[in-house]
Parts: C-alpha cells; structure tokens; sequence
C-alpha cells in the first residue's frame, strides 16, 4: 500500500511519513513544491539511515496519487489542498489529521471551521472522496523520533465505513498506537478542538503528552 501526505513537510506531516514508512509503508511525501519534498524526505533519510526508509517525494499531485491520501496541511490549507488535486482523490480514503487552533497570549484556543470541523471542510472539498480524521493528538515531534515508539490512542471518524476500516488499519500498523472508532465525522470538530487542551497541558507542564483510554483492555 502506497500513503501519499499532502503537505509532508512540516512537522506533522514528515514525522508522519517517517513513522509510516518505518512501519513497511511505501510513502510519498507531497509540497507545493517537489523540491522541498525533496529535502525534506532526503533530511528524513539520511537522518534514519540506518532503517532505509521506503520514501519517495515529489509535489501535492505526485502524492495525491498514492492508494491512500493523508492531508497534513495547516489546517487552513487543507480545503484548499485536496480540492487542487481533487481528480486524482476521486473514490479514495482521505484521512485529515489537521487541527483548527490559534495561539491567544499565553494559551491555544480552538478555531471553528465554517463547517464545523478541518474535517468536514476537506469532505465538502473533494466530496468524491472517503474522508476520515485521524491522528489529531499524537505529538508530531514525537511521530518523528523513531528510535523509540509513540503511546497513544488514535480515535479515528468517518461517515464512510470502508473509510474508518482502512484508517483503523494503517493506524493499528503503528507500534503503540491503539486505533478506535469514533464514530461520525461529525466527531470531529470536538476531537480537532481537544488538541488546544493537550497542547495547553504541554506548556504548562513542560511535556508531550498522549491520549490513553481506560477500561479498554480488551482492545
């Protein structure tokens, strides 16, 4: 299976692809510009060397073609991303991992978008396409430290359930990050939002921390 990120070179979108890719994901790392898809997937390279990550890079359009899309944009370019290269996203799963947030003072606060969610905003954008929303509280500087795992809990949601099985499978790939099913896709406008708290935690406790549910042992 070959993962496309759309805007893989920040830090949430190039931590995501060297995670992926250490996991035996083909992944190609998408920027407006191939040339900092580029460099980005070569630093990522020649900084895990040791592991001969299967990446590849090139521009947004060169990912969109990937199985599966991820969009890693800032959350105010997601919309405006997917639908660029919307064609090339028709009939697959695109998962969107963006929060809204704005940093006020001292603290983050969550933004709404016009339609509720980053989300929900994608969807609208390419609505050819199976849209989840995944991996909103994983650190991203931790997803690019693979000399040692990410504990988490991943809540995945989606209207499409071809969509939320695909998702919950990639993300179940992840050494220690346990997939659930969040339900809708309407869950994600509070799922995007709780990001400003784990974030405002960080700060004030000088720490990354993760999400882990209780009484789910089972899982």
């Amino acid at each position: 299976m070959q993962i496309g990120v759309l805007g893989g070179t920040g830090p949430a979108g190039s931590g995501l692809a060297a995670r992926l890719a250490s996991a035996g994901f083909d992944v190609v790392i998408g920027s407006r510009s191939k040339y900092r898809a580029l460099e980005a997937r070569d630093k990522l390279v020649a900084k895990w060397e040791s592991l001969d990550l299967p990446l590849s890079a090139g521009d947004n359009e060169t990912a969109a073609g990937s199985d599966i899309v991820v969009v890693a944009t800032p959350w105010d370019a997601a919309a405006a991303t997917v639908a660029e290269v919307a064609p090339s996203l028709r009939g697959k799963v695109v998962i969107s991992m963006a929060n809204a947030l704005a940093k006020v003072g001292h603290e983050f606060q969550p933004l709404v978008p016009p339609r509720g969610s980053v989300a929900a905003s994608v969807q609208a954008a390419v609505p050819k396409s199976l849209v989840s929303a995944a991996w909103h509280h994983v650190p991203a500087k931790e997803l690019g430290e693979l000399s040692h795992p990410v504990e988490s809990d991943v809540l995945v949601c989606s209207d499409h359930p071809s969509a939320t099985a695909t998702t919950l499978d990639i993300v179940s790939k992840l050494p220690n990050l346990r997939p659930l099913d969040a339900g809708e896709l309407s869950n994600a406008a509070p799922i995007e939002a709780f990001a400003a708290v784990l974030l405002q935690v960080n700060m004030k406790y000088r720490t990354r921390v993760a999400i882990r549910f209780t009484g789910l042992d089972d899982i």
